[in-house]
């Protein structure tokens, strides 16, 4: 049975998300946060390797963006090639997907860091004006109990907001490295939903998120996928462009997928 019934998929088509509660099986989920884990401490030592206290988006032990990882996992790509992710995929994009980017989102306890009203088809704007891409799709899997009390995604829906066909132009935050879009009165909708849910939504929707004021973590793992490869005007792709869907067919090849020479510039993207 799919877990995407014909009212998700409405509100996904006319407002730009959708909300899937605890769908990630307790295994599945215990399997992210572990990894979640590795590659906070792998993230850490890069830091320290460079000396410094912030990379981009991410500032050490308040804010984490870890992109790109699941080649160098044995086990992460379990889920994103998953039938859970297939069904995601296929209500929102169609009958064909490519696994686009992945990444974690962690922000540490007690940190005031919050993240700006954005869209996330905004950053590959913000690098390639010209873009035309459809929107794309992003699985916003909470590894732990969201609320507002703890930073949790915050969305404005397309009538509201009048994003649906309208990629905004962002503006840098010379202090946190975000990309901002939005700067009215609208607060969002706030979600709070239980660990092992997935919010997903639409590469055009503004959404931003507050500080984690609590004593633990906030942990994120984001899986992005669309419906045809995203490039640069000289044909490359964005960020990946890794067959999954084809046909409504999961194509996913994961033993060539591995034994692929990616080198050390693709395993440290």
């Amino acid at each position: 049975m799919s877990v995407v019934t014909p009212l998700h998929k409405k509100l996904y088509d006319t407002e730009g998300f959708m909300i899937l509660p605890s769908v990630i099986p307790k295994e599945t989920l215990e399997m992210l946060r572990e990894e979640c884990s590795y590659y906070r401490g792998y993230f850490d030592a890069i830091l320290e390797g460079k000396g410094v206290e912030s990379d981009g988006l991410t500032h050490r032990g308040k804010r984490y963006f870890i992109p790109n990882r699941y080649r160098l996992s044995t086990r992460l790509w379990e889920f994103i090639f998953s039938p859970l992710m297939a069904q995601v995929a296929e209500a929102t994009l169609g009958p064909d997907a490519y696994l686009f980017h992945e990444q974690w989102v962690v922000k540490g306890a007690e940190q005031e860091m919050k993240f700006s009203w954005h869209q996330d088809s905004g950053y590959v704007k913000r690098y390639h004006p010209a873009t035309s891409h459809k929107p794309y799709l992003t699985c916003w899997c909470a590894l732990d109990d969201v609320s507002e009390v703890n930073g949790t995604v915050r969305l404005l829906p397309y009538s509201r907001a009048d994003t649906k066909e309208t990629i905004l132009d962002h503006e840098r935050d010379e202090v946190s490295s975000d990309l901002v879009a939005y700067f009215g009165d609208d607060p969002g909708d706030p979600v709070s939903v239980p660990a092992g849910s997935i919010v997903a939504f639409t590469s055009y929707l503004l959404h931003c998120s507050g500080p984690n004021t609590t004593k633990h973590m906030r942990r994120v793992y984001l899986a992005q996928y669309s419906g045809a490869p995203i490039t640069h005007p000289d044909g490359t792709p964005w960020s990946m462009a890794v067959p999954f869907l084809n046909g409504g067919k999961v194509v996913y090849d994961h033993a060539a997928d591995t034994s692929a020479n990616w080198g050390p510039v693709a395993r440290s993207k």
